[in-house]
């Protein structure tokens, strides 16, 4: 069966990964170990990606790009990407959560704890790849190390496995994936409120 030609995008943690799904199953993946500079690479790199590859934007069929939590300006610049594209193009943007897109690389039950830093972490549990039993949540790093389940894979490092997050992002479905950032703990920046002067109404 032909799988729907997939561009996976991943700004969320330091790297920039890109892969594309084939219809034929096979896969092929764009990494650049980076902190900053997403914006000024993301197109390029899709570019000489798809043209490797022997495609171009119009022959996409959708769209996958994780969406957090994780760097909050690496996940605008992906997010945007994924959706100006999507919109383009006509095609399903499909948000994968970054967490669970991490658990697609445990073959059984997981524990992802990513350090969160203030002493903090990202933390959920999986009972097999793709499969929650808790919602993704931000607690104190103690408190996330003693609830890791004894046995389960410990996922701790932040790079997603892009391959994976192509196929995983081929096949669901768009109406329960929103492109929606999930940053788990608030931005730091609040809209400042002290000084605004209610808008009167007619």
């Amino acid at each position: 069966m032909s799988l729907p030609i997939t561009l996976a995008i991943d700004t969320a943690a330091p790297r920039l990964q890109l892969a594309v799904l084939r219809g034929d199953g096979t896969i092929d993946i764009s990494i650049d170990d980076i902190a900053t500079g997403h914006a000024e690479l993301i197109f390029e790199r899709i570019a000489t990606l798809l043209s490797r590859n022997g495609l171009g934007y119009p022959d996409l069929a959708r769209v996958a790009v994780t969406t957090g939590p994780g760097s909050f300006t690496g996940l605008r610049i992906g997010l945007s990407a994924a959706r100006g594209i999507a919109l383009a193009r006509t095609i399903p943007a499909v948000g994968i959560p970054s967490l669970l897109a991490l658990s697609l690389s445990a073959s059984g039950p997981s524990t992802v704890l990513l350090d969160a830093r203030r002493h903090e972490a990202y933390f959920q549990m999986f009972a097999g790849p793709g499969q929650p039993v808790s919602k993704a949540d931000i607690v104190p790093m103690a408190i996330a190390q003693a609830a890791i389940v004894p046995g389960t894979t410990l996922i701790s490092a932040p790079f997603v496995d892009i391959a994976l997050v192509a196929l995983y992002g081929a096949a669901a479905d768009p109406t329960t994936h929103p492109p929606e950032p999930d940053y788990v703990r608030d931005a730091d920046a609040k809209p400042q409120s002290a000084a605004r002067i209610a808008r009167l109404t007619p």
